[in-house]
């Protein structure tokens, strides 16, 4: 599938499995691996540095496949979710630096074109998760309080 913003494919990125097998290596249980992600989560991690430092420090390849759970719905049991989803505040952090970038340099006009495109990403994440109900309905994305969102 082609990217939005661009004329490429965009077909590199890391793969799963195909096999959906428990790995005989692994020696953790699904309650000490959801005892794992409660730590990291309030070490202060977000749900993608939980499963790479999972994958990394323990060795545990898959968190769905071993807990029979994902990360955020193991964050969400527990009630330690963020308000905003993941990709949203990196969004307005990288909204954020294109920002600060162009108040030094003023005629930058493709990191001008950088951040209208990232803002309408963010419009568009908006959008859906409201939808979703992931968001408070009565959500409004202000680009001048960026800092507040992302802190």
């Amino acid at each position: 599938m082609a990217k939005m913003h661009s004329r490429k494919k965009g077909t590199s990125g890391s793969k799963k499995p195909l096999k959906k097998v428990k790995p005989t290596w692994i020696r953790y249980k699904p309650k000490e691996i959801e005892m794992l992600v409660t730590k990291l989560a309030k070490e202060g991690q977000t749900a993608s540095m939980i499963g790479i430092t999972l994958r990394d420090s323990y060795g545990i390849p898959d968190v769905q496949l071993l807990a029979g759970k994902s990360v955020t719905s193991i964050l969400a049991e527990k009630k330690i979710l963020p308000k905003l989803p993941e990709d949203m505040v990196a969004l307005m952090k990288k909204a954020l630096a294109v920002k600060k970038h162009l108040e030094t340099n003023k005629h930058d006009m493709s990191a001008l074109r950088g951040l209208q495109l990232t803002e309408s990403k963010i419009k568009r994440n908006i959008k859906y998760y409201k939808a979703i109900k992931k968001i408070p309905i009565d959500f409004k994305y202000e680009p001048d309080n960026l800092k507040m969102y992302t802190e």
